[in-house]
């Protein structure tokens, strides 16, 4: 069996870390080549030190004599700084798992893209606000991405290329969030406390938060169509709160195919490390006897109007995704230091989108200037309302 190299770029963070147990548990079949991480340090060293990676990186520039004191008489290379992140994308690893959240994550994801390797996206506001710029770069240098999103994941496994031609339609699941059976007047008097109990997953704030408006997938259903050759309007949400059936793919005889599994972050990412092999993973296995019941629904546009709004963004192309993800992170970060209601999130974005004109973002100066503009109409309509 060959030894795959990996590196992890935002090790610290849930993917991160589940991905370092996955390559703790198999050091036969990896080795750890670079890993980074934003600012915690010992997070950061503890995990460098379990997977014995070469190379060991920290964004913030502010922390690197501090991770050399940490990292003493353990013998690998530091850096630090926005360089120094990249450039544990640009190591030579055979897969580098992208879990950086944010924008902050797209530079060291296209550096991984050039090198060639096969990419684990799990940064999904990658695809999001620089689809073409991340295709163009992966399919220059014939990089594969692989998506580590439960959702992306499963229709990855059940869609197949060679028969793209025949599929009717891409299904993503929700769960629905803790909001799903509230009404409308309840939302909106939602406390933080309330949006940050997630029902099914254990993820970050941020990332809780966009569950709870629903927004977290219309960014998977605009990653959905920059993975995969199917247009928008061929691709679906259904509101599924066991989170059993991750997603499903409908062909045009009448097949569909459904990926299930347990609610784990583990299998995805497990399922991109050994591509095209399998792996054993320590997750529970899916016992349908026990769940009893799988219940879907369709989604509430009205009471969560995120997925129409990421639709019309998707369909206008240019910088509209790359907006529509900078405004809702300005948003969310607003929400969770308490400064706006929960509804004013959805709104933050809406008007953000409204206050600029569309612009392309076919390079990466381009994205970042929609992130830069898209954060400051965000900020601006918030300090309105405050």
């Amino acid at each position: 069996m060959t030894v795959k190299n990996v590196s992890i770029l935002g090790v610290t963070g849930s993917v991160g870390r589940a991905t370092a147990d996955l390559i703790a548990g198999a050091p036969e079949r990896f080795r750890a080549e670079a890993v980074a991480a934003g600012s915690d340090v010992e997070a950061l060293a503890a995990l460098a030190r379990r997977i014995k990676a070469r190379f060991v990186a920290i964004a913030d520039p502010d922390r690197y004599n501090d991770l050399k004191s940490v990292l003493s008489g353990y013998n690998c290379e530091i850096a630090a700084g926005r360089e120094g992140v990249v450039e544990a994308g640009h190591r030579q690893a055979d897969v580098a798992v992208a879990a950086i959240v944010g924008l902050a994550g797209l530079e060291s994801t296209l550096a991984a893209c050039k090198t060639g390797k096969t990419i684990a996206l799990a940064n999904k506001e990658a695809l999001v606000s620089a689809g073409d710029v991340v295709r163009a770069a992966a399919e220059e240098a014939n990089a594969q991405i692989l998506p580590v999103d439960s959702e992306h994941s499963a229709l990855f496994q059940a869609f197949e290329p060679e028969r793209a031609h025949a599929v009717e339609k891409l299904t993503l699941t929700a769960s629905g969030g803790p909001f799903w059976k509230w009404s409308k007047s309840q939302i909106a008097k939602a406390k933080l406390e309330d949006a940050l109990k997630h029902p099914t997953w254990d993820m970050g704030s941020k990332i809780t938060i966009d569950s709870a408006t629903m927004m977290n997938k219309g960014l998977e259903l605009i990653e959905a169509a920059r993975l995969f050759p199917i247009s928008e309007e061929h691709i679906d949400v259904l509101i599924h709160p066991q989170s059993i059936i991750h997603g499903m793919v409908s062909y045009r005889d009448g097949s569909v195919m459904a990926q299930l599994g347990s609610p784990d972050m583990k299998t995805p990412i497990a399922v991109a490390l050994a591509w095209p092999d399998r792996m054993n993973t320590p997750v529970q296995r899916l016992d349908l006897a026990t769940t009893g019941q799988l219940t879907f629904d369709a989604p509430d546009n009205d009471r969560f109007p995120s997925l129409d709004l990421a639709r019309q963004t998707l369909r206008a192309g240019g910088d509209r995704p790359a907006v529509l993800n900078a405004a809702n992170e300005v948003a969310v970060a607003a929400f969770l230091k308490q400064r706006i209601n929960f509804p004013c999130i959805v709104e933050t974005v809406h008007a953000s989108l409204e206050a600029l004109a569309e612009l392309p973002a076919n390079s990466l100066e381009e994205v970042i200037e929609a992130d830069r503009r898209a954060r400051e109409a965000a900020l601006n309509y918030i300090s309105g309302l405050t």
